[in-house]
């Protein structure tokens, strides 16, 4: 059987190097996802700066919870850094209900959508509110529901099944303020689930501005 999660990091931890590269290997692709969608240009150093801190900070997992939940919680809070950095107002920043990533980064990243409809619905995520664009994603492209978004926030799942409501809310009203052609936008919203999936594949591999 392969090692779990939790017996790599603590390998890597002890200094084995091989462990931790291994464990790299193992969640890049859903890690390289998690930034893809968010940041234009290259993402590897904030990849990077995200398993570094499993090392970094090592008494902040002490297995209450899913070491991928944990993963993506560190992934969030180098996000957050990474954004708050970038403006002189940081600490005042609104990420859950009015500052989106299209804001703070108008440039898309370059990722291959091969069907209109999955063009729209990357474009469409980036124009809601920080915080319910990082819901939304999980929630389609990791499979994540309330109990592990919950983990992963650090919020009672009550306020978060309130979120993911709401980000959805946000996403449809994007989706109808889009200026693309009426059929194409209710294309889009008719499935969502299928055209996330159909996204998901590419985001990690997708070549970097």
């Amino acid at each position: 059987m392969d090692p779990t999660d939790e017996a790599m990091l603590a390998a890597w931890r002890a200094g084995d190097r091989r462990a931790g590269e291994a464990l790299f290997e193992r969640h890049y692709e859903a890690i390289a996802r998690f930034f893809r969608n968010k940041v234009s240009g290259d993402s590897s150093d904030l990849i990077q700066r995200t398993f570094l801190a499993l090392i970094e900070a090592p008494q902040r997992f002490r297995g209450d919870a899913s070491f991928r939940t944990y993963l993506f919680a560190v992934a969030h809070n180098v996000l957050s850094r990474y954004y708050r950095q970038r403006r002189r107002d940081g600490d005042r920043v609104d990420f859950l209900e009015r500052v989106s990533v299209h804001d703070l980064s108008p440039s898309p990243p370059s990722i291959l959508a091969r069907r209109d409809e999955e063009r729209l619905l990357l474009a469409a995520l980036r124009r809601i509110p920080i915080e319910h664009q990082v819901v939304l994603e999980l929630y389609f492209w990791e499979k994540m529901r309330a109990p592990e978004l919950a983990q992963v926030l650090d919020l009672p799942e009550g306020t978060v099944r309130t979120r993911i409501r709401r980000a959805k809310q946000l996403l449809t009203r994007a989706l109808r303020d889009a200026q693309e052609a009426p059929a194409l936008i209710e294309s889009t919203l008719s499935d969502l689930e299928r055209w996330a999936a159909q996204i998901r594949g590419g985001l990690a591999r997708a070549p970097e501005a």
